[in-house]
This record gives C-alpha cells, structure tokens and sequence, in this order.
C-alpha cells in the first residue's frame, strides 16, 4: 500500500491559495508550486494523517437574509448574475458557496417584521387557512431559485426568529414565548411551510427549531427553554413531521457555545432525541471548544455552526484571523458539519434591518455603487471553493502558531487550510505519509493547500 501512495505523490504537486491580513493578497492563487519530496529539516511540521476520519461535511456559506435578497434583487439583472456566479460557482475564481441559512418569516435583518400567518389583534388562524409564503415570494423565493439554477445541491437550512404573533404570550414579535395551547399548530405551521417551498422547487434539508431561544430581545425573537423545546420536539414537530413524511432534519439549540447543557438536556431525553438530528452553535458566548462536550455526550448526534457576525465597520486583519481561527478551523476541529457566517449582503449603511434589529452586522459583501467585498467573504472561500460537500475532516495535529484543519474530499483531493497565528513569518513542513514540502507564511496570513 506504501509503495502505491509513494508512485502517486511523486507526481502530486500542491496548489496554494492566500490571504494576508495587510490585504496585499486576497485569496489568490499562488504561481509557485509546491511538491512533495523527501526532504528534511528542523522547522515545525504539520502531520496529515487521512486514516484518521472524523465527521462528514455539509457545507460552507452565509444566512441568506430577507435584506440581502431586497439588496440583490434591486440590482441589475446582469450585475446580479455576475456576483452570485461568482459566490455559487466553484469554476475560475469563483468561491462555491455550498450550503445556506435562511429565516421562517422575517429575521432581524429584514426590513419589517412578518410571519406567514399575520392576523389582526384578538384574530386566531388555528386551521392556517390564512399561511401565505407572499413575502418571500417578494425578494428571497426568486434570489434562491437563482441560486439553485447555478448550485442546485446547495442544502438550505431555515430558521425561525418567531412565530406568528397570535401564537405567543405576548402577542409581539419582540420577545414572548410560544403558548402551550399553539404547540400544534405552531408544529403545522412549520411543517406547511417546507411542505410550500417544496412547491416552489426550494429543499429545506434541516430546520433549527428556534435561532438564539436564550436571547428574546431581538426583533423579532421567541424565548424558548430547553424543557420547552424538548416537549415542542417530542410531543409536536417530531410527529407532525413523521406524520406527512417530511424528511427535513430537526435541529436543536441554534444559540452560544456557552450553553452546552442546553442541547445536552434535550438529547437526554429518549422520546425528544429520537426526531433530532443535532445541535446548532454560535459564538457570541463561550468558547469554540465547549461545542465538543456536546459530541462527547452524544456522539450519534451531528453538530453545527449556524451564525456569527462581524462588527462594521470592521478591521480586516483582527476579523478575518479571528473568523478563520475559531470557526474554520475551530468549529470544524470540535465537530461542526457547516461553518456560517451571518449575514450574506449589507449596503453601506448596514441596512437593512428591522426597528431593534442589528445595525452594525457587516455583510460578506455590501452592496452599493459597486460591491465590496469584507473579511466574512475571504473567511467562507478558504474553505467553500475547495471543502465541498460530503468531504470528510481528517487528522492534523495542532503546531506553535499554526492552526490548521485537513479535510478528503469526495473526488480524493486532500484540503489543508493553515494559518500563522504568531507575529512573524514561519516556516514550516507539511508531511503526507513518508513526504513533505516546505513552506511560510506571513504573520496572520492564511493558506488552503490543495492536492
């Protein structure tokens, strides 16, 4: 088996793809090549082991907010084709953004609230005879099926910020809880929903039950308790979604790496755990590595990263490594099968947004005059244009200021995305079985090799 590895890497030489955080180089193709070789040396190694196979990878991407289809459907038919060629195509240069978060309704960067159920005060819709998918069908139904016509195996995953206000104990979309008596037909009201984009031609491969259920001071938001999400999943949506046979995966949590317990406490419940497929994070709380304690307990269950944002009007080099260090590297290191950024698209003035939704959440890309594209854009093509779907995490080890993460894709490509985390440049080896090549990056600098 040796010998036939060793005839194969002779030829095998490496491609390089670079950042540097002074934004001299951004994500480029490097004209130099690299092959391996037996040489030696003393500087650091990092050790690529592919026998050793971890969890299988779903995708790489952004939320697509209800503000980002506005901003993109505003936009020149042929200027939009062009960007969203360049995100969803993997040819070329451009980045192949291979998986999508959407919301259930408005999120909080969308330009006013709205669920698919809306109802003047003291009005009840229990049977749904009112549900509409109308808004959608205003800017994000048609944005996606563009996408879908470039990419059409990208997997969206769809989150709800809150449900109809007539459901919910406050009757608000800022804040509230579910009322027990709505738990039936709030588990309809999401079943109907995938059951309508289905119709639309749009797959909804997972559903988090509820984005951030700890934080109800967003708008608009649902506060929901982990003893609440487990008896809404076990006694409500898991059957629902049994009954009509939607496949859709269920997804728990949807909030900060603070909060293990959380996902845990629901997964220990046998009639809960039986409808869930996993857990979801983000990272406004609590550390990348906290993720893992939910593997740990519950190894059969996959794990996700759904959400982070960056602060506008952003500092490249400090975003860009901080991004790349915890959720490329780390969120992938502790399990998750998807890394996401939030949100896809922003015109310059972070718009648009709900009235007490986030005003600073920078997008990958603003859309103004032309198109800018920010550190959430560079962050995601490390991984996305190469890591496709299905590749597998594989064994490297960790070196002084070397953060890295190994990946085998499907076609047999392995994938190592490196970064130099210290304040000089190193350099360093990548071994491959009995081979390596030597290389360097700069400080901060980040680089996906490929061969």
């Amino acid at each position: 088996m040796l010998c036939t590895w060793v005839l194969q890497t002779n030829a095998q030489n490496v491609e390089t793809w670079l950042t540097k955080t002074d934004k001299s180089v951004l994500f480029q193709k490097q004209s130099n090549t690299l092959s391996f070789d037996k040489i030696s040396n003393t500087s650091p190694s990092i050790y690529v082991d592919d026998t050793k196979k971890f969890q299988q990878i779903d995708g790489f991407g952004y939320t697509l907010t209800g503000g980002s289809t506005k901003l993109l459907s505003q936009m020149n038919a042929a200027e939009r084709a062009r960007i969203l060629k360049e995100l969803f195509a993997t040819d070329g240069n451009n980045i192949g953004v291979s998986y999508l978060r959407i919301s259930l309704g408005a999120s909080d960067l969308d330009d006013h609230v709205f669920s698919y159920d809306d109802l003047p005060s003291g009005e009840t819709d229990q049977k749904l005879s009112k549900f509409s998918l109308a808004e959608d069908k205003k800017h994000l139904i048609p944005v996606l099926k563009e996408i879908l016509a470039i990419n059409p195996k990208i997997k969206i995953l769809g989150s709800p910020w809150s449900p109809p206000t007539w459901m919910k104990t406050i009757n608000n979309f800022k804040g509230g809880s579910l009322k027990t008596e709505y738990y039936g037909v709030y588990a309809q009201y999401l079943a109907k929903y995938i059951q309508e984009m289905k119709k639309e031609g749009i797959l909804i491969d997972a559903l988090t039950i509820q984005n951030e259920p700890l934080h109800s001071g967003n708008n608009p938001s649902l506060l929901m308790l982990q003893d609440a999400q487990a008896a809404f999943v076990k006694n409500n949506l898991g059957p629902a979604f049994k009954l009509v046979k939607i496949s859709t995966k269920i997804i728990i949590y949807d909030h900060n790496a603070d909060r293990p317990d959380y996902p845990i406490s629901i997964l220990n419940d046998a009639e809960a755990r039986k409808y869930i497929d996993g857990s979801a994070f983000h990272l406004y709380g609590g550390n990348v590595e906290n993720i893992r304690s939910v593997h740990e307990a519950h190894p059969d269950k996959n794990l996700y990263f759904t959400e982070q944002w960056i602060g506008a009007p952003g500092n490249f080099a400090g975003d860009f490594s901080w991004h790349i260090k915890n959720l490329v590297i780390g969120a992938s290191r502790n399990w998750c099968k998807t890394v996401l950024e939030w949100n896809l698209a922003s015109d310059p003035q972070q718009n648009p947004h709900t009235d007490g939704g986030c005003t600073e959440c920078l997008g990958a890309i603003t859309i103004g005059q032309d198109i800018t594209r920010n550190p959430a854009y560079y962050v995601i093509a490390h991984a996305s244009k190469f890591v496709r779907p299905n590749s597998v995490r594989i064994a490297s080890n960790i070196t002084t200021s070397l953060p890295n993460v190994a990946f085998k894709t499907p076609s047999g490509k392995t994938v190592l995305i490196v970064q130099n985390d210290g304040s000089t440049t190193q350099e360093f080896n990548i071994r491959y079985y009995n081979k390596q090549i030597t290389t360097m990056l700069d400080a901060g600098s980040v680089a996906t090799y490929v061969w």
